[in-house]
Parts: structure tokens; C-alpha cells; sequence
């Protein structure tokens, strides 16, 4: 009877440990055919995304008209006919059927800045929509507002004007604050050309030559402008007093002592989630709404701007804006405020930096110990202070252990099941050979 059990106990031992093999070769087959590609590649609403970019590049703007990030997270692509809907769904992205293609909506866009300029207007390419949404503040007179709506109907029925109740103005005077004669800024990212490092923030906040302070006693220099545009682009270098920007460089702050750790820069897309962080206003949430847009602000117009509905105000210029980790541009400007809610345009990230010639400093270690040394400025959670760092919209530890496309959980499955049944099988041998003595001792007495 004692046998019979044995028996039993060790056959469901060895089956217990098949079925272990089995589940955690399973689990970690899974794993590898959702793993991300490494911990340098793009977020995973920048990852769809991107395939939306292709495809539309692919496919050349008399067939398409942009494309976004739908509800479900999936790309959706603009085309003008069902064929090319055909080869977008073939291709795994959501195809919606537009009027207009993107050859049609830049020639619109083309021709309202052609048009005599009208400070307080800016215009964008709604994707989604299918239209140039042309806006205009308050400050726009009647007869203003009339002439460029006589533009806009001259260009066809897919150009569609609002008016808006705030004022478009760049957002001078913001993630940590840097003051100098011409007002106070944020400042935005820090990013290097090898030899020294710089704050890249907006070019509204200062010409070249302006030196800017950390602090209302201006006995703490920081740095000073040496390159920019603005109007036409909205960017600028501020180059580090010391040459460098010290610690703690790849992060920006979002507030109560705390930073975000970048890791990367890319272009958004529309319909995607940022985050916009700036001394006035702190850190605020929105989504992209348009992209290619173009403002006329008092002192001059500036085009190829990210449209957005994150709010800002007066201080937050230059701050940084980014999702995920990955920076994506700085504060230009906008309306309304963070009471009401409004508008803010962004300056595209990869275009000013390709232009200064500098490349972003970003984190060595996706997500490091916490505790970084922050620099003096560039985003940073405190003049040399320390600043935990937080990932915006992250994954906690315990989920990432336990998300399916982790490797881990389905190794350490199949690594106790083979122990399991290594061990089984000694027992069973020893078993064997106790038995074995046994008998030969019983036959030899």
C-alpha cells in the first residue's frame, strides 16, 4: 500500500512538472512576440504611431492626409479612395476615406500665408477633420476677420474659421525659471555638441547675447544666448556659464521636487497624449490637436508649430514637452490659461536641434535610481538640488513583473518545473537503488 502511493505521488509529481515546461514555454513564447524591441525604442503610442508616418510616406500625400492616434490606440491614416484604404488596412492600420488629400490641405495652408498677415490668427491642418482650421483672438478687428475669410472661401469649403475668446501671445516670462533683462523664461531641455552643453528653450524669450540668471538676485549666472530664431521658428541655445550642465542633465522637472527622466526625442502625432511642465503653470496634461500649424503672434510669425489643448501661462515659454520620457519639443506660445483651459503651440524638438546642430542629453539607464542630481536649469527640479525621478504615466514595478510580454515569470516557471522534475526522477533512482540492496541483501542472507 506504502508502494502504491509512492507511485502516485511521484507520477503527479512528474506530472505536475510537464505541465510547469509546458505553461512557462508558453508564457514565454508570448513574451517574445510582444517584447518591445529594447529599452532605447520609442514608447508604445510612438511605435504605432510611426507606423502611421510610413505608411503615409509610403503611400505620398495625393493619396493620403495625415494620420493620428485612434481611441483604441491604433494608427488611423487619411486616404482619398478605397484602394489605398485597402492597402493601409492590409498593413494593419484603421483607413478612414477623406475628401481632400495632404497636397491639397498644404496648398490651403500655403495660400493663408500668402495672404496678408493678420496678427492674432493662426492656422493648422486638422487631420481628423479633413480641414485647415483657420482661429482668431479677440484682437482681430471685424475687418480683418472678414478679408481672411474671403481668403478661405476662395481656397474651397474645407477651410473652416473660429474665433476664439483669448489672446494668441508667446508665453515669455516658466520647467525651472530663468530671468534675464528681457523677462523670464523655462527652461527647456539640455542638450550638447560635444564640447559644451546648452539649454535649448524658445527663441522668443531673448536675442543672442542675452544673459540669463537662476534666480530674482542675479548673483547666480547660468548662461548665456548664443543662437536662436525667432520669428519664422521659435528656438534658442543658452550656452552654460561653465560649460556644463552638471548632473542630472537627462531630467526635467514636473514639480514638487520631482523630474522625469528623458530618454529619447521624437515627433508627435495627432490625437497622442503630452506632457508640458513649466514654472508658472507646473506640470499639465493635453493631446496633440494639429500639427504644420502656424501663428501670427505681435512680433512676428512662426510656422511648423504642435498644435495642442494643453493649457499654459505667462512664464511657462521655452518649458519642455514631452510623453513618456521621450522630448518632443518647447513652449512657443498660445491662449487662455489654466483656469479656462486654451491652446498651446509647441516648436517641434528634432527640427531645432537639427538646425543648432547640438543632439538631446538624455539618460544612460532607462530608469535609474532615483535621487539624480539636478542641474541649475534645463528643466530641472531645483537649482542643484535633488530631484526623484518619476516617469509620467509609468508602469510600476509589481506590473511590469507581472505583465504577460515579461520574459521573467516564464523562465522562472519552466526553471522550477525543471527542477521539479530532475528532482522527481534522482528521487526515484535512489528509491530504485534502496530497493534493489533490499532484495539483493534478503537473497544472498
Amino acid at each position: 500500500m506504502r508502494h502504491a502511493r509512492r507511485r502516485i505521488v511521484r507520477r503527479a509529481a512528474r506530472l505536475a512538472a510537464v505541465g510547469g515546461l509546458l505553461l512557462g514555454g508558453t508564457m514565454v513564447t508570448r513574451a517574445v512576440a510582444s517584447e518591445p524591441p529594447g529599452p532605447s525604442a520609442a514608447p508604445h503610442t510612438l511605435a504605432q504611431t510611426a507606423s502611421g508616418a510610413g505608411l503615409v510616406a509610403r503611400l505620398g500625400s495625393d493619396r493620403t492626409a495625415g494620420h493620428w492616434v485612434g481611441s483604441d490606440g491604433r494608427p488611423v491614416v487619411a486616404v482619398t479612395d478605397e484602394s489605398t484604404a485597402e492597402a493601409v488596412r492590409r498593413a494593419g492600420a484603421t483607413a478612414k476615406v477623406v475628401r481632400h488629400s495632404m497636397a491639397e490641405l498644404r496648398s490651403a495652408a500655403s495660400t493663408l500665408r500668402a495672404a496678408p498677415r493678420v496678427t492674432g490668427t493662426a492656422w493648422a491642418l486638422d487631420y481628423r477633420s479633413n480641414e485647415v482650421v483657420v482661429r482668431g483672438d479677440r484682437t482681430v478687428s471685424g475687418s480683418d476677420w472678414s478679408r481672411l475669410t474671403g481668403v478661405a472661401e476662395g481656397i474651397g469649403g474645407f477651410v473652416r474659421m473660429e474665433r476664439t475668446e483669448g489672446v494668441f501671445t508667446t508665453r515669455l516670462n516658466g520647467a525651472e525659471p530663468i530671468l534675464s533683462t528681457a523677462g523670464r523664461c523655462s527652461a527647456g531641455f539640455n542638450v550638447t555638441d560635444g564640447t559644451s552643453d546648452f539649454i535649448l528653450t524658445a527663441g522668443h524669450c531673448g536675442p543672442t547675447g542675452s544673459v540669463w540668471f537662476g534666480d530674482g538676485k542675479a548673483d547666480r549666472q547660468i548662461g548665456r544666448t548664443v543662437a536662436g530664431s525667432f520669428p519664422g521658428d521659435d528656438f534658442s541655445l543658452v550656452e552654460y556659464a561653465g560649460g556644463k550642465a552638471g548632473d542630472g542633465a537627462e531630467v526635467v522637472a514636473v514639480g514638487g521636487g520631482k523630474g522625469v527622466r528623458i530618454t529619447g526625442t521624437g515627433e508627435p502625432a495627432v490625437g497622442q497624449r503630452v506632457f508640458r511642465s513649466g514654472s508658472t503653470s507646473g506640470l499639465r496634461d493635453g493631446r496633440v490637436t494639429a500639427l504644420d500649424a502656424t501663428v501670427n503672434y505681435p512680433e512676428g510669425t512662426v510656422t511648423g508649430l504642435i498644435e495642442t489643448d494643453v493649457c499654459a501661462e505667462p512664464g511657462d515659454s521655452g518649458g519642455p514637452m514631452f510623453s513618456e520620457g521621450v522630448a518632443l519639443g518647447v513652449t512657443s506660445g498660445g491662449s487662455g490659461d489654466c483656469d479656462k483651459g486654451g491652446t498651446t503651440f509647441f516648436q517641434p524638438l528634432p527640427k531645432a536641434m537639427e538646425s543648432l546642430g547640438v543632439r538631446l542629453i538624455v539618460s544612460g539607464q532607462e530608469g535609474a535610481a532615483a535621487g539624480t542630481s539636478a542641474p541649475s536649469a534645463a528643466g530641472t527640479s531645483g537649482a542643484g538640488a535633488s530631484a526623484p525621478v518619476t516617469r509620467v504615466g509609468g508602469t510600476p514595478l509589481l506590473a511590469r513583473l507581472t505583465d504577460r510580454r515579461n520574459v521573467g515569470p516564464g523562465l522562472l516557471v519552466v526553471a522550477g518545473s525543471l527542477v521539479a522534475l530532475v528532482a522527481t526522477r534522482w528521487i526515484r533512482t535512489e528509491q530504485d537503488r534502496k530497493a534493489y540492496r533490499r532484495q539483493y541483501s534478503a537473497t544472498w542472507g
